[in-house]
């Protein structure tokens, strides 16, 4: 191979299978410090959720996971191991299709007001704000008191944004 060419590294993205629930529960205590993640006064275990895993060279760099109801595909969590390197972005696309293929009409999610590059990450992938609970972080860490009090670029971590993204049917 000249040395001038790169090589070219695909990335797979799947669907969460059975076999897959220890890697997944090992991932979310990893990343999220704790089995549960908690959105709007709501206890999740991620572990059982639905979702998609993102494989490159066999080994995991990307996890979603997401539960859907009431016209609603909601992201629960999201994880890039690898950042920049497209595997959000092929998991938020996965998850539309995914909204699609379950008739939602909207894919939401939930982030803390110190979250800047998520809030980046999804507003140009079309997401828009559609609410802001103030405070509601408080009441958070009484069902999870691993989440910290402070976030990224030193922010105090005290409220939880809304995210959505309209779904057009097929």
């Amino acid at each position: 191979m000249r040395a001038d060419l790169k090589t070219v590294q695909y990335m797979l993205v799947r669907a969460i299978e059975e076999a897959d629930r220890i890697v997944v529960g090992r991932l979310v205590l990893e990343l999220w410090g704790a089995h549960t993640a908690v959105a709007h006064g709501q206890v999740f275990f991620p572990a059982s959720l639905p979702g998609f895993l993102v494989e490159q060279q066999d080994q995991v760099v990307g996890l979603l996971t997401y539960a859907a109801a009431d016209g609603f595909l909601e992201i629960v969590t999201i994880d890039a191991l690898r950042r920049g390197r497209g595997v959000g972005s092929s998991l938020v696309e996965a998850a539309v299709q995914r909204a699609r293929q379950l008739g939602c009409t909207r894919v939401r999610l939930t982030t803390t007001n110190d979250n800047l590059d998520a809030l980046r990450f999804y507003q140009r992938r079309g997401f828009r704000l559609t609410a802001l609970r103030p405070d509601a972080v408080r009441e958070a860490r009484r069902l999870k008191p691993e989440i910290p009090s402070v976030g990224d670029y030193g922010i105090p971590i005290t409220d939880e944004l809304d995210l959505e993204r309209w779904v057009a049917p097929r």
